[in-house]
């Protein structure tokens, strides 16, 4: 993963972003997790930790890094937004059973991107991949019933 939590929190300090004991764990909570947690996922491990906060509080400090560019939403449908803080050009891979996501690494698809963008005109920004089927474990769960 690229940056630390110690660069992402200075970058912010940068912009003017005073540092929370609540925006530090917050920060930390999601550079070091790998389900791509939900804001309520976020709220529901970091609450015994800080009483006081708030759900609010939790979606205010997202957005805030998702405008800083430290973390990604990754929306899908009517589920509730998933935070990655891996910037790094990846992909997901989705089940559609638990909502589970697991990153994986393929080389860019640039040909797709300057095929749309001579295709279509636009000036292409990025592109996002996922692919949707079952995770391992409700596979096997599926097959044993």
């Amino acid at each position: 993963m690229g940056t630390s939590v110690e660069q992402a929190l200075e970058q912010l300090k940068s912009t003017g972003v005073r540092m929370t004991p609540q925006r530090h764990a917050i920060l930390s909570f999601l550079m070091h997790s790998m389900t791509h947690p939900t804001a309520d996922e976020i709220y529901k491990s970091l609450s015994p930790s800080f009483p006081s906060m708030s759900v609010a509080t939790i979606y205010n400090n997202l957005r805030l890094f998702v405008e800083a560019g430290l973390i990604k939403e990754l929306t899908y449908g009517d589920d509730s937004s998933r935070f990655d803080a891996d910037m790094s050009e990846h992909y997901h891979a989705i089940c559609r059973t638990c909502g589970t996501i697991v990153d994986f690494d393929y080389p860019p698809l640039t040909d797709v991107e300057d095929a749309a963008s001579k295709e279509t005109g636009f000036k292409v920004e990025g592109h996002r991949m996922e692919i949707y089927g079952q995770c391992a474990n409700c596979a096997t769960r599926h097959r044993a019933n």
